[in-house]
């Protein structure tokens, strides 16, 4: 490969994995750490190299899926401790929930509009609506009573929180009035207002809690709790904006939303028929000033073909609908004064200016701090400390320092120098090629880096100890714990010398320590910390090569093999496995008990579908997630789509006629399970006669009742919103 291909697949790893990261903060943890902007912005650069260099394009880049809140085929974790462990059930969507196309330019939605009058050649009207800056929800109506509710997850399958919901006030169990379908879906947003959110983020500063970064997370988290009566106090309320079934009795989206809001729906009242793009800039420009006075979150403006049968004609792409796109509003602004500018340094040993304002209220809550990114930013800015500067939540979530006011700068202001040190432990910084953020090369002797190591080994996603911060602070500062491994020579009698320790505390600090010994491989190599190994690497990882044994003599050649390691990742994993205090660490880790192989049963069970990549449609006698393990364990590739790389299709239960189509055009072999399974079960030696088991009804149907895919044969198609 030539070098500056070389360059680009490296750019397009390393995004590929910061796009990975950063779904799973936002889906799974509910815990975001950039804007909606800067993801897009990724996105948009991935997508662009991909366009310039298909035969880089992969059928699990990111590109090609949409972001998922399940975790492992389970769902993400709630916010509580008790929480950390449940599982949802999860059901198959009858429709795929997609995602929908963002712009920042109105140029944009005019285009979009363009596109669309092209396509149908005749007029037609626009639905525009608030995007409501919460969580997606599914809820399914059978003769009137909520029957099931849905997470996005996937866009294939959803979390099943149905009894959640059911506390949920606004949501009626019991619809009004008459004329509503049989059975019908309609989707929407949980949100949580402002003053749900500030009393709820009040509740947790006093209990010692991490309070939520914004209502969108709260929302999430919330819905994710397993008690259902906690949900109804946490003041959640629905929009619902779509409606979906079979052989519906609407024209147009509009008359739909009409119908459900005579049953007792919310449907908002906001929403808006209009008939070209100057009133829909009409309806932009207004609620871009008027959403300041909302009680609730939102982030811009849906616009949608309002007829059916036009939103039908214009169809889907991979990801998103042609007939709908998201206007996505510029972030608030406010204007103040920088105090002082602190370094932080984080995790991975990347040091952070961060801005020490004077307190100003921004989208709901007052700003006293903002990122200013890298040195290189601050150049940019040419920020001074007694500047007047713009500060904005970008996607509302995180402030930072866009612009500064240099009419305003008064005589005596200073320039802040970037350390060329580390401020914690005075260690030079280096930055590497490429990089515009400067590191802490020490990172096994930098204090902050080893406190923040220390949390992300204990965090939820990773052994899921029950501690936090403040923990870390005293346990470090006593000396007891340098290493993630010293936290199993605790005893009860250091611990309650803790400030504000006692007998309770200490017991359930060690429970869960003695608790964490039963997590799985991938968890434990995810809680190692290694640069770049977020909770998917880490499982692919794992279930590769069964034990930290065999990933530690791995060569890059074969770390590259793995699916979704790059050379990026691959180069941090063979740096940090080269460390001899790393290793020593892990031996330590064994000896306490921790698990460093997969359970037998994870383990790659046959070399059956060795090299073969196999392309899935329909629906099972299990969910789809359990069809890509059983592939991935008997050594086969799923992939997304149909093409002269397939091996075969594997087709279950009302399979989507477009890959059904595209196999017979390629000469790609089509079989069902039953025969898929056969294969498997020949491999191991058992009955290759047997018939696929079925799954045991649930609540009056089976889990492969829904559809699933491409397979919709009704008049309207699957969406998200």
């Amino acid at each position: 490969m030539e070098t500056g291909n070389t360059d680009i697949k490296n750019r397009i790893d390393e995004l590929r994995a910061q796009i990975a990261e950063n779904n799973r903060l936002y889906y799974v943890e509910s815990a975001p750490v950039i804007s909606d902007y800067e993801y897009d912005m990724l996105m948009n650069e991935l997508i662009a190299l991909e366009k310039e260099h298909p035969e880089f394009v992969t059928p699990d880049s990111p590109t090609q899926k949409v972001g998922s809140d399940l975790r492992n085929g389970t769902s993400a974790a709630a916010d509580t401790a008790s929480s950390r462990n449940h599982e949802f059930s999860q059901y198959p969507h009858r429709y795929p929930m997609l995602s929908l196309g963002n712009t920042y330019d109105i140029t944009e939605v005019e285009a979009f509009a363009d596109r669309a009058t092209k396509t149908l050649g005749t007029s037609f009207t626009f639905s525009c609506e608030l995007k409501f800056d919460g969580t997606a929800i599914c809820l399914t109506y059978r003769n009137g009573r909520l029957f099931r509710a849905l997470t996005r997850g996937d866009g294939t399958i959803g979390d099943d929180v149905t009894e959640n919901v059911r506390h949920i006030g606004n949501i009626p169990q019991k619809l009004k009035g008459s004329g509503y379908p049989e059975e019908f879906e309609i989707r929407g947003e949980i949100y949580m207002p402002y003053k749900a959110f500030d009393r709820l983020n009040e509740e947790r500063i006093r209990n010692e809690e991490q309070p939520f970064a914004n209502p969108r997370n709260a929302a999430s988290g919330s819905l994710k709790l397993i008690n259902p009566e906690e949900v109804s106090h946490r003041g959640l309320e629905c929009t619902l904006y779509h409606v979906l079934g079979e052989n519906l009795p609407f024209l147009t989206h509009g008359q739909a939303l009409d119908a459900a809001a005579g049953w007792g729906l919310p449907v908002s009242d906001k929403r808006k028929i209009c008939h070209d793009i100057s009133e829909i800039e009409e309806y932009i420009n207004y609620w871009d000033t008027e959403r300041k006075a909302l009680p609730f979150a939102t982030d811009g403006i849906v616009i949608k073909v309002n007829e059916l049968p036009y939103q039908k004609e214009l169809g889907y792409t991979a990801k998103f609908p042609r007939w709908a796109v998201a206007y996505k509003f510029k972030a608030e602004q406010a204007l103040t004064k920088v105090l002082s500018v602190d370094y932080q340094v984080g995790r991975t040993g990347a040091v952070t200016p961060v801005a020490n304002l004077e307190p100003v209220l921004l989208s709901g809550t007052t700003v006293k701090r903002a990122t200013l990114h890298n040195s290189e930013q601050m150049q940019q800015l040419d920020i001074r400390i007694g500047d007047y500067v713009y500060v904005e939540k970008g996607g509302e979530i995180i402030p930072k320092i866009t612009g500064v006011d240099l009419d305003r700068r008064e005589p005596g202001t200073v320039i802040p120098v970037f350390p060329d040190r580390c401020p914690d432990c005075g260690t030079p910084l280096v930055r590497d090629e490429g990089e515009a953020k400067y590191f802490c090369p020490n990172a096994d002797g930098c204090p902050t880096q080893i406190k923040g190591k220390l949390v992300h080994f204990i965090s939820r996603k990773a052994m899921n100890v029950i501690a936090g911060d403040a923990t870390i602070d005293q346990l470090f500062s006593l000396g007891y714990v340098r290493t993630p491994a010293d936290f199993y020579d605790l005893d009860k009698s250091r611990l309650l010398t803790l400030d504000g320790w006692k007998e309770r505390s200490a017991r359930r600090f060690l429970d869960s320590l003695e608790a964490s010994k039963k997590t799985g491989f991938d968890h434990v190599l995810f809680a190692l910390g290694i640069r770049y190994v977020g909770e998917t690497t880490a499982r692919s990882l794992a279930r590769h090569f069964g034990n930290i044994d065999a990933l530690m003599a791995a060569g890059r050649d074969t770390l590259l093999a793995v699916d979704d390691i790059g050379e990026v990742i691959a180069d941090s994993i063979l740096e940090w496995f080269s460390r001899p205090g790393h290793l020593h660490e892990i031996e330590r880790l064994k000896a306490a008990g921790l698990k460093f192989s997969m359970e037998e049963e994870t383990v790659r069970t046959s070399s059956a579908l060795e090299g073969l990549t196999i392309v899935i449609t329909g629906n099972f006698s299990v969910s789809r997630d359990e069809i890509k393990a059983m592939i991935a364990d008997n050594g086969g590739k799923n992939s997304s789509s149909v093409s002269g790389k397939t091996s075969f299709l594997l087709a279950g239960e009302k399979p989507g006629p477009e890959k059904i189509r595209k196999a017979q055009e390629t000469g790609v072999e089509i079989i069902d399970e039953a025969r898929f399974r056969a294969m498997l079960e020949a491999s191991d030696g058992r009955d290759s006669s047997s018939e696929a088991a079925s799954e045991p009804e649930i609540a009056g149907e089976t889990r492969k009742a829904g559809r699933s895919g491409s397979g919709n044969d009704g008049p309207f198609q699957p969406t998200l919103f």
